[in-house]
């Protein structure tokens, strides 16, 4: 039967649009299910902040009337105003292994955005670049770390097939205790004695005002980045305020010289080890669970870590990843992924390199002509 694309119209269209993913990877060990909840508030515009300045259609892919398929087709106005180019995102894709289908899936894609005056496409990102983005491309065995994707072995060859090609690479960084140089130790200990800067945890009892510093770094510090889109105060305040019970605030480190905050460190419990277990819901009998098995994370994420433009080159990156292991270790981690890393970004593979970290996942960004 011939594959037939269509647009996602109410509410049985959404529910097999979120649905997709569950039937086709719940048997593969790796796959981790993302909360149901979490995946509709990402795509309802209505809840998520980043509609205010973005539009998106979803569409399925239908075989003899099963789904086989899914996608979004995306515009961020912000990503097309900084970047100066009419790039439209695309995301969520979830496919069987059947190259028509994901083709239709492309196009459809691919026609919706030229239609709006887009010239390139570029993704995935779901929905935004500050979401979950990228295809994995290596390492299909390995689950993934919280907010990070994974996908079936498959999926780089039908974006190949359909006329992709790569933009950029993120690699993910696996650091263990073992492991960290006793360069990093010297060096870390070392800047932070004679820095006039300071490292400071987050304050979860000023837990707004913190987000808005944070915020106000981050936008400074990775202005320059490829694939840069700066965070509205909604959307951080958003995303800020989803991730705070899984805060340990032990990892979350704030520079400061003279008072003034220069860059900020993210590291996440790796929620993942959890959520794996009650196949992404929460009710009736998912939370009990999550919280018995979140007690035995032993693993962290690092977010973020960058230093406003005019204060690098001091050490402090060093210092703050140094101050992170240190933290880890205390908290009882025995391991953490610095996730994701430019593959151009030279300065920050060297230090990963020299903490006696290991390039371990490749995660691609592809594009389309339109």
């Amino acid at each position: 039967m011939a594959v037939v694309i269509i647009p996602v119209t109410g509410n049985r269209h959404t529910s097999e649009f979120i649905r997709l993913p569950y039937r086709l990877h719940h048997k593969h060990p790796a796959w981790v299910a993302p909360l149901v909840s979490e995946v509709k508030t990402s795509l309802d515009k209505r809840k998520n902040p980043f509609f205010q300045h973005a539009d998106a259609e979803l569409f399925l892919a239908r075989r003899d009337g099963k789904v086989v398929g899914r996608i979004a087709a995306i515009i961020d106005r912000n990503f097309i105003e900084v970047r100066q180019e009419q790039i439209g995102l695309f995301g969520f894709f979830e496919a069987e292994d059947d190259k028509e289908a994901a083709q239709a899936l492309f196009n459809k894609a691919a026609e919706w955005l030229k239609a709006r005056g887009i010239t390139r496409m570029l993704g995935p990102a779901s929905p935004s670049m500050n979401d979950e983005i990228g295809v994995l491309v290596d390492a299909f065995d390995l689950p993934p770390m919280i907010k990070m994707v994974w996908n079936p072995c498959y999926y780089p060859a039908l974006y190949e097939q359909a006329g992709f090609r790569k933009a950029m690479d993120l690699w993910a960084w696996m650091i263990r205790h073992e492991d960290i140089s006793e360069r990093l130790v010297r060096a870390g200990a070392a800047i932070l004695k004679r820095s006039r800067a300071t490292l400071r945890n987050v304050n979860m009892k000023k837990f707004d005002r913190e987000v808005k510093t944070v915020r106000e770094i981050y936008n400074r510090a990775w202005a320059n980045n490829w694939g840069f889109v700066p965070w509205t105060e909604a959307e951080f305040n958003h995303i800020a305020k989803s991730l705070k019970s899984v805060i340990d605030p032990n990892m979350v480190l704030i520079a400061e010289i003279d008072g003034k905050p220069v860059g900020f460190a993210l590291s996440l419990p790796d929620v993942n080890m959890a959520l794996k277990h009650i196949n992404g819901r929460l009710f009736p009998f998912g939370l009990p669970i999550l919280l018995w098995h979140a007690r035995k994370i032993n693993q962290v994420r690092v977010v973020i870590l960058g230093v406003a433009k005019e204060f690098r080159n001091r050490g402090l990156d060093t210092a703050m990843y140094y101050e992170s292991y240190r933290q880890s270790k205390i908290r009882g981690y025995l391991r953490g992924e610095a996730s994701w890393i430019l593959e151009n970004n030279e300065p920050m593979n060297r230090a990963l390199t020299m903490m006696g970290g290991h390039r371990y996942k490749t995660y691609r960004m592809y594009e389309r002509d339109l």
